[in-house]
């Protein structure tokens, strides 16, 4: 299951509003919160494994039908990517999902674990909404909306990445050293996190979060599907930030992401790709 490739560049301008769109895409992101906590940390939460011997979850299944259901009766012509259910619909207009991103730490009551909802538009993601409702945090953003996340106040906050321009003050996340080794690029996270101030694995999608925060100058990952990092992209983006593929395309189907700030992107690819 892929999803269409881009007819531009992720930084193509949008010639339209988003706004509805982006509405919509918050009011999705309740549906799933409203589903996806009703089952957090029960102790009857039935988990089975799929074919591919990840997990998933009722919850998973819950929240994803939540997202379906509201999109068949407001955007009855636009195509769904989920992670549990498949492709449906026109793929011009496709709203990518992964009901709950880190179903291992859900179904261990860990909360860090998120709603990635994307509406990308022929094959560029153009609305992003990251929710994390166990923490009460959700970040979002659209082509020429700017990105944004919640306050404890309740006022949004508009989003910055960092102005960091040095990879020897920079801070990183690499996700796992396990996903790099499975990748081949051990050798290439040596040589990053040898390089720089700081480094972690905070994992799944929190790390893209902090990076459009400007607390984060790079995350980058391996193994993933288009529903994994699509939400991310506009949220990227739209705080000043960049979002390819490990080796520089502007793809959501090539199975890695590399995510800066911008001002470091072409020297972090310099540094993984030097050997």
């Amino acid at each position: 299951m892929t999803a269409p490739l881009p007819s531009s560049t992720f930084d193509t301008p949008f010639e339209g509003d988003l706004g509805a769109d982006l509405e919509l895409a918050l009011r999705l992101a309740d549906a799933a919160d409203a589903a996806s906590m009703s089952r957090f940390d029960a102790d009857d939460l039935d988990v089975r494994l799929k074919d591919d011997a990840s997990h998933v979850t009722e919850a998973d299944l819950a929240t994803e039908r939540a997202i379906r259901a509201v999109l068949e009766t407001e955007r009855p012509g636009d195509g769904v990517f989920g992670e549990e259910f498949g492709i449906t619909g026109d793929a011009a207009r496709q709203w990518i999902v992964d009901p709950i991103d880190g179903t291992a730490n859900y179904l261990k009551g860990i909360p860090m674990w998120s709603t990635l909802i994307a509406l990308a538009i022929d094959g560029v993601p153009r609305v992003g909404v990251v929710s994390q409702p166990a923490i009460g945090r959700r970040w979002w953003a659209a082509s020429g909306h700017g990105a944004w996340t919640n306050t404890p106040g309740g006022e949004p906050r508009r989003l910055a990445v960092s102005n960091v321009d040095a990879i020897a003050d920079s801070s990183v996340s690499f996700q796992s050293i396990g996903q790099w080794r499975s990748a081949g690029k051990l050798d290439a996270l040596e040589r990053l996190t040898s390089s720089v101030w700081r480094d972690r694995g905070y994992g799944d999608a929190w790390p893209y979060m902090l990076l459009a925060e400007g607390r984060l100058e790079f995350v980058a990952e391996f193994d993933v599907k288009e529903y994994d990092i699509a939400a991310h992209v506009p949220i990227v983006l739209e705080a000043g930030g960049r979002f390819t593929s490990f080796d520089g395309a502007d793809s959501l189907s090539e199975r890695s992401s590399l995510a800066t700030n911008r001002i470091l992107h072409d020297a972090y690819l310099d540094l993984l790709h030097s050997a």
